[in-house]
């Protein structure tokens, strides 16, 4: 008779809340139950300067490009893959399918809701950071940028325009020469957001679509305040790829995976 086993090596990219609370999770379940000898490896790409780890295995770093994934997802026996990226990393997502095609292991992508407008609100989409510095000119001479120190680029030759930058790290050149650099973690809170935008005189806002809560708060005073926000789109996954909204709904995910079985990977009991 072929002997079954449960799933015993999670791989989470990660870098997002909901990836810390999915491996606090899966960390949990380790212990003691059907569970026990769970294995969670967390992979972070290394750049923000001191991330906050998450519980288990924890590796910091590319993986090398799609086969380079492959190969790790092969060499390490990985059973399931969760990319729970930045909904705007993008390309990972994609080295993540393509790997997981390449490796046999089931892949899920967990991306928390986008923002969804509400009345009040002064919303401008852009498709890119590139078209969101060229609607800036018609919109503010103050702009709040809350899209991360990648990008900055974009914004660079806009020498009429002067700029709050908001990130975890200090961005690098090239970025706007009229530039203030805040930086700092979420959760912001709502009174916190007021006094920026006062205190700053900010006419216009520009933030990634990232959803959540956690940064939600300046989409509610620049609403209060009457300030245009500027909302680049999110990415779109990778095709064919299964979405979770929540750390429940991809534990639920890991829990419906058919059992491997002792004779190899790619083999289940019937």
């Amino acid at each position: 008779m072929v002997l079954t086993h449960a799933i015993r090596h999670v791989l989470v990219l990660g870098g997002t809340t909901e990836a810390r609370r999915l491996a606090e999770t899966l960390d949990g379940r380790t212990a003691d139950g059907p569970h026990s000898g769970l294995r969670v490896t967390t992979s972070l790409a290394g750049r923000v300067a001191r991330p906050v780890l998450p519980p288990g295995q924890v590796r910091i770093g590319g993986f090398g490009g799609a086969d380079g994934l492959a190969q790790w997802l092969h060499e390490h026996r990985v059973d399931a893959l969760i990319d729970a990226t930045h909904p705007f990393a993008g390309t990972i997502s994609f080295h993540a399918a393509s790997a997981a095609a390449d490796a046999h292991v089931p892949l899920l992508a967990l991306r928390r809701p986008g923002w969804v407008p509400g009345d009040g609100d002064l919303w401008h989409p852009a498709g890119s950071l590139a078209e969101s510095a060229a609607l800036l000119p018609s919109l503010g001479r103050r702009v709040f940028l809350t899209t991360g120190r990648m990008g900055l680029a974009a914004f660079a030759d806009l020498d009429a325009l002067w700029f709050l930058v908001r990130s975890v790290d200090a961005p690098e050149a090239p970025h706007p020469a009229a530039m203030e650099v805040l930086l700092d973690r979420g959760p912001f809170t709502l009174d916190g957001e007021r006094e920026l935008l006062r205190r700053h005189r900010i006419d216009v806002l520009v933030t990634k679509d990232s959803g959540g809560e956690a940064t939600a708060p300046k989409l509610a005073a620049a609403r209060e305040a009457g300030v245009p926000v500027v909302v680049v789109r999110r990415p779109p996954v990778p095709e064919g790829v299964p979405v979770a909204a929540t750390p429940h709904e991809a534990l639920a995910w890991i829990d419906s995976l058919p059992r491997r079985t002792g004779a190899g990977r790619g083999q289940v009991s019937g």
